[in-house]
């Protein structure tokens, strides 16, 4: 298919995640990328709402994010996978398709019009299967956008009633210039249950010199990775695109062979934290994993809970690996008349803790406690790393000292204050006075005083709990986003000792 320019993106004998509403968000995409998909899609998004978004680079997450006027994020991408992720619209009009393209170009490796999608909210404006019905209407589009973007362009089409109108259509839409067409092989009135059709996508293939990208296979061929040769082979086309058979193990992917279901559903909810997803769509794509063991112990821990971390840390003990991590968990979550005891999640040690500003005299804050602590012990000043979450705009706190990580399990308003609360976590878990009012001991006057307890104290308190901390297995750390370290030149911070 002529000459590929330098670093475009290659639709010939690929293996690509098809798209899919509710499911192909940014963690189920970057996770087919790690078992072996080679270019994924991400769900359809409608031109309309998309032509309103404003682009920003989201410097908490890492990524690049559409944001609506109603601050809801319609899509989400990251570096990992800019040179694979196929930017699919919903359109029935050519400029405005030029608009988003245009909008999101620099961020994706392709733009993919669909064409396929029979259901209602796709159809009713025209877009989606609609337009099979109107050969002029998607030359236009995708003349435009071909003319008007430097990213390849593709569609995604649905078979048409007969052979000869779905030839003909074919061929004028490779007149277009589009890098690749998607064939679905079902007709527009067929539902995921009737066979695909791998006859049609076969004289497609064969009636056009660009790649065809056969989709459909999911009910009946394609049930482990070595089936998706033999798929490519039946329609006789250069590519293919799973659907459900991603959606429901994205293993499929890898030539390892399928892993167990909930080994990919832990690894997808590392993403879905790193990455913020919204929790009712990972609620949505591990619920599609279940799949029939949906009312299963686990599948209702899922369904219940109502964040991601709250769905990975209550979820995940009922699987066999994890499970002596999560035993430390519980135990000390059930301990949990105490609330002052530490809890390991991950490497971090965390507890419940508020700052309560009216606890601390004026001046005074237990950052500056930890300050001071850290480098009367000669050690490095602690690195505070805060993550804010999209829902309530709520900051969350992790503080590293001695190279151990504390943090409170409660979100702040501010960013000082999330701070606070990862300072007065660590200090308490290594038994060191952090100046509340009441505190024996506790202003920087008794200084000397306060030296004197704190070498005896903190090094056998702080030993013994570290011992503890150190003692529960480590769970895999979550990658969290990192906002900024907090404070070389923090206000609060006490001037060096002369």
């Amino acid at each position: 298919a002529g000459m590929m320019m330098a670093g475009r993106l290659s639709f010939s004998n690929i293996t690509a995640l098809a798209p899919m509403v509710r499911v192909g968000t940014l963690p189920m995409r970057l996770l087919a990328l790690d078992y072996g998909a080679d270019v994924v899609y991400c769900e359809e998004l409608i031109d309309i709402k998309m032509a309103l978004c404003q682009r920003q680079v989201n410097d908490v997450l890492q990524t690049v994010d559409f944001v609506a006027p109603d601050d809801r994020v319609m899509f989400r991408t990251c570096e990992r996978e800019k040179d694979r992720v196929v930017f699919q619209m919903g359109t029935a009009d050519p400029e405005r398709a030029l608009t988003v393209a245009q909008l999101v170009e620099k961020d994706v490796a392709a733009i993919d019009v669909n064409m396929g999608c029979p259901k209602e909210y796709s159809t009713k404006g025209g877009m989606g299967a609609a337009l099979l019905s109107d050969p002029d209407k998607i030359e236009a589009i995708l003349r435009t956008l071909v003319a008007g973007v430097s990213k390849p362009v593709t569609c995604k089409i649905r078979i048409l009633p007969s052979l000869e109108e779905t030839l003909s259509l074919v061929r004028r839409i490779e007149k277009t210039g589009v890098a690749a067409i998607a064939v679905h092989g079902r007709f527009k009135e067929e539902r995921p249950r009737h066979p695909v059709h791998c006859d049609y996508i076969q004289a497609v293939a064969q009636a056009v010199s660009i790649p065809v990208i056969a989709n459909g296979g999911s009910l009946d061929l394609v049930k482990s990775n070595g089936d998706i040769q033999e798929f490519r082979k039946a329609a006789g086309a250069s590519s293919v695109m799973l659907a459900r058979a991603a959606m429901w193990n994205p293993s499929v992917f890898s030539g390892q062979g399928l892993l167990p279901v909930e080994r990919v559903m832990e690894e997808y909810l590392k993403y879905a934290i790193r990455y913020d997803n919204n929790p009712f769509n990972t609620k949505y794509c591990l619920c599609q994993m279940l799949r029939d063991k949906v009312e299963s112990p686990l599948g209702k821990q899922v369904q219940s809970a109502q964040t991601n971390a709250e769905i990975r840390y209550r979820s995940f003990d009922l699987f066999p690996d994890t499970q002596e991590q999560l035993q430390a968990r519980r135990d000390a979550v059930q301990s949990g008349s105490r609330p002052d005891r530490p809890v390991l999640d991950g490497d971090v040690v965390t507890m419940p803790v508020r700052f309560e500003r009216r606890e601390y005299p004026p001046q005074i804050t237990p950052k500056m406690f930890l300050l001071e602590w850290s480098r009367k012990e000669k050690l490095e000043q602690p690195l505070y790393e805060t993550v804010q979450r999209c829902q309530d705009r709520a900051f969350q706190s992790t503080v590293t000292v001695a190279e151990r990580k504390y943090r409170s399990t409660l979100w702040e308003k501010s960013k000082k204050f999330a701070e606070q609360a990862a300072a007065i976590v660590c200090l308490r878990v290594l038994g060191i006075p952090e100046g509340r009012i009441g505190e024996e001991d506790s202003g920087l006057v008794c200084k000397r005083k306060r030296e004197a307890k704190l070498n005896g104290a903190a090094d056998e308190e702080g030993s013994k709990k570290r011992h503890v901390a150190e003692d529960q297995q480590e769970a895999g750390s979550e990658a969290s986003a990192v906002l900024v370290n907090g404070d070389a030149h923090d206000p609060q911070t006490p001037p060096n000792h002369q």
